[in-house]
Order: C-alpha cells, then structure tokens, then sequence
C-alpha cells in the first residue's frame, strides 16, 4: 500500500538528557551516540523514514549547538533533508513542532513528528499504524500513536481511547491524557483496557496543528510565526530569530496542545517501541549472553548475572557480582545496583555541585 500524498517526517533533535551519563552530555546528548552498535538513535530515525513511496525528505529540528553533529551524522547515512531548522535555545517541544509546520512545503502536508531518541525494532508495523492513521489525519484529527503497554509502568503518560472515527480502521478519538500515574493506577488502567502508553510520536496536517496553536497557545504561534518570518538561510540550515523564539512561551506539545484539542486521536500500535530513557530500559531491550548480562564494547564476566556493561574505552572484568549497571566513558566511570537509573539525575547534579 502506498500513498499518494507522501509524508514529511518532522525528526526532533533538539533534547539534552543527562539520564544516561556518564555517556549522554548537552555536548552529545543520547539520540548522537552509538548505544547500540554502529549507529545512533537519530540515524536509525532517519532511517526509519528512508521509504520514498511513504515520505518526502524530512524536516530536522534540533540545537543550534548540535549542527556539526546532524550534518554528521546524516552525510554518514547518506540522509537529504529538506530543511534543518535549528533551535536558538530550548522551548521544548510545542513550539519545536511549529516551527516545523511552518516550514512544510503545503499547509495540507502530513507530518509525522518523531523523536529522534526512541527505539522501533518492528519498522513494518509502525509504518501500517502511520498508513492506517492518514484518512484521520487528513480529515483534521490529530493522531497520537499509543504504544500498547506490556506493564504497570509508571515512568509514561497514558492515553484513554474513546470512540473509532469514522472512516478509520485503527484510530479513536482519545478520551483522556493520563500523567505518569502510581503503580496501582497503572494496574487499574491495565485491568479496564483501553490505555495505551503516550509515545510522544504525532501525525497531522500542517495547518491542522497552526490552528490548534492558534487557539489554544496563541502567544506561542505568534513567536514562532516571527521567528520563522525574519529566520536566516544557508543552504539548508534554516536560523530562526533568537529574539522571537527566545520569547516563546516553553511548553510540551501534550501541555500546550493534544490535552486541549477537540479532535485528537490515538492509533494503538505494537512496534517493539522505547523511549531509552534510562539504563535500565537499555538493559531490557538489549540481547543478553548466557548468564542475562548485556555488554556493549570490552568485558569479561565469571559467575556474573544480570549485569548491564557499557564500556567503549576501557576493559571491564567482574567476578560474582549480579543486578549492576556498570558504564564507563573517558575517565568517567559509573556503578549502581540495576533497578536504581532513576538516581543518574542525583550522581550529575552531585558532580556538578547542585546537591
């Protein structure tokens, strides 16, 4: 199945996590490094959009401070985009998002806006969920994919699919956006059915999105519409105003817009998806040897089990240690007990003196 109307991916680049230091830095946050083997989570996002039948050449929209490492990384995939617009700062990710539509060739372009620092092993059905999501798309509704949960995790939002929409073989209205709830409402919500994990991933119209900005952030728009009317251009890198950016409201797209908006949709999906937000959730989509341990570059382990290694530089040997995340990079070198991620954000705001 192919359409007629290919869309434009919006590729988001622009975030700076520390949760996976000592290896993510605002230098080279987690989406440019290589976690898995040769090539990064934004590459595999390109990648993952590389069908011409499906896509137009995307839409970059990252820091100003990363350029180096988007042209980079793309040249190293041999990636076009057809635009990359860079940041002046952060303003997180709704106003992110509009300088995208913005940018799109027509106001009625598709645009499916992805994060670039997420893992999809199953292409095939992502790319059935995003088919099956264009007839709501292109009749107003903006669609967010719901990842069908595997748990009781309380580290997502959730959304409550509603009603099916008309014309549509896959996609609901959303009933309601759920915060990162307690683990005894996430049973709750597992044991109704209905509640899908908030991917963070969108498909909708240019101008569908302008004009739920319009109405419901018109502060934001405003800024953005300056920003983009008095931007700079070299080749393709596209340079927003930083006065007018800088001036926009800082708010997520689910504050600012999908938790507002009349018609917003949730397509259910099951593509092997994870936000890699902590070294724990690398541990449980990583291969594992034969005693449950998941290195990545030089280790040696003797009657070691369920161990996380990620060591590029240095060579790691242990002896009768088990449940431990154990990274190395440069002349950094961090341990913890498995199941303890959470606390990374403490260890950085220690060694940078804000404890």
């Amino acid at each position: 199945m192919t359409q007629s109307t290919p869309i434009t991916p919006v590729i988001l680049s622009g975030g700076s996590g520390t949760r996976l230091w000592p290896l993510s830095t605002p230098a080279k946050p987690k989406q440019f490094l290589n976690l898995f083997g040769p090539l990064s989570m934004f590459q595999l996002t390109i990648q993952r959009c590389a069908d011409e039948a499906l896509f137009k050449k995307p839409l970059i929209v990252g820091s100003s401070q990363h350029v180096e490492l988007i042209q980079e990384q793309m040249q190293e995939v041999g990636a076009i985009s057809s635009a990359i617009i860079l940041e002046p700062c952060a303003r997180n990710t709704a106003p992110a998002i509009a300088l995208a539509a913005l940018a799109a060739e027509q106001p009625a372009d598709l645009l499916l806006v992805m994060p670039s620092d997420h893992i999809i092993k199953n292409i095939t059905a992502f790319h059935q969920a995003v088919q099956a999501s264009i007839p709501a798309a292109l009749s107003g509704w903006m669609v967010t994919f719901g990842i069908e949960p595997n748990g009781p995790e309380t580290g997502y939002g959730y959304i409550q699919q509603g009603e099916t929409i008309d014309g549509t073989t896959r996609s609901w209205s959303a009933q309601r956006f759920v915060e990162k709830p307690t683990e005894k409402n996430a049973e709750k919500m597992l044991a109704d059915g209905g509640y899908h994990w908030n991917a963070g991933i969108f498909l909708f119209r240019a101008d569908t999105y302008l004009a739920a900005m319009e109405k419901h952030s018109p502060e934001m728009l405003l800024a953005c519409r300056a920003a983009m009317s008095s931007k700079r251009m070299e080749n393709e890198l596209c340079f927003p105003d930083p006065g007018y950016f800088s001036s926009a409201p800082s708010d997520s797209i689910d504050y600012a817009i999908m938790e507002r908006a009349e018609k917003v949709a949730v397509t259910p999906v099951s593509p092997g998806w994870s936000d890699v937000g902590s070294w724990d959730s690398l541990f449980d989509i990583s291969d594992k040897d034969g005693q449950s341990n998941a290195i990545f570059g030089k280790a040696t382990v003797i009657d070691s089990t369920d161990n996380l290694i990620h060591s590029q530089d240095l060579e790691i040997a242990t002896f009768g240690v088990e449940n431990l995340i154990i990274v190395t990079h440069a002349n950094k070198i961090m341990i913890l007990p498995r199941g303890q991620s959470q606390n990374v954000k403490k260890i950085v705001q220690k060694l940078n003196g804000n404890d």
